[in-house]
């Protein structure tokens, strides 16, 4: 463990003990909110960065599920629920069916329909709550959620239609999501970086060489920059980054 104030860094040993002290840690922070206000709001990501996590929160019996609402990170343009890569399909198979009581709402983005519309209904439900506890990831490329660099910092409408970058469009391809490049979605609907960063407690879980990288730049970097969205966080009262010793290969402590 160590400081990067304001935001807190926890490096583990192995990509799946990084996933189990995140999702603890991400636990007591639900409860807390349950027990201040008689309910909390969560947000939820998806990707290969957040199997161990998911595995270890939807286990999490002290989370009383029934008074927790989740709200979905992102979800590409133009594929269906069922679709192999549909980051609904993903929550609902990986985490709300293993939960032994259903969460109070799930609000799911829908990307299969009219993409602005969907942005304005979510705008609609996250205009009236605060989210408790963000669980959130990094990108190969330093995004975070779909905001790829270089990220709009000035919109604050909470969901967007952004465009998919090279990059990103190419981990998503080396995640096994997609058969071809060519079919991986050029455009998705994504909560925006200042929507993101209202969270009260951010829970970040980063594993893999892969990423070791993007995550040297978010906590290394001097100052936060558009090219590293995910490096925002460094200014949030209340991040957390868990790691393993691959993502964290690069780091100069």
């Amino acid at each position: 463990f160590f400081k990067m104030a304001p935001m807190s860094v926890v490096r583990c040993s192995t990509k799946d003990l990084a996933g189990d002290v995140a999702a603890r840690f991400g636990a007591s922070l639900i409860c807390e909110a349950i027990r201040v206000n008689g309910r909390a709001n969560v947000i939820l990501a998806t990707g290969a960065s957040q199997f161990e996590m998911l595995r270890t929160l939807v286990t999490c019996s002290e989370v009383d599920w029934s008074k927790v609402t989740c709200i979905h990170l992102d979800e590409y343009v133009g594929i269906g629920i069922e679709h192999p890569a549909s980051f609904r399909k993903y929550l609902r198979e990986r985490f709300v069916e293993k939960l032994a009581v259903p969460p109070a709402v799930f609000h799911y983005v829908d990307g299969a329909g009219d993409a602005q519309a969907e942005c304005a209904r979510l705008g609609g439900v996250l205009a009236d709550i605060t989210i408790d506890v963000a669980f959130v990831g990094v990108g190969e490329n330093g995004h975070l959620a779909f905001n790829d660099p270089p990220c709009n910092m000035e919109v604050q409408d909470a969901f967007i239609v952004v465009d998919l970058d090279q990059k990103c469009r190419e981990q998503q391809l080396g995640e096994g999501w997609f058969p071809t490049l060519a079919d991986v979605p050029t455009k998705a609907i994504s909560m925006s970086m200042s929507q993101i960063l209202k969270s009260k407690a951010i829970v970040c879980t980063v594993p893999d060489e892969r990423k070791a990288a993007a995550v040297k730049s978010t906590i290394e970097c001097a100052k936060p920059t558009v090219d590293v969205p995910a490096s925002f966080m460094q200014n949030h009262p209340a991040t957390t980054m868990f790691l393993d010793d691959n993502s964290a290969s690069l780091l100069s402590k």
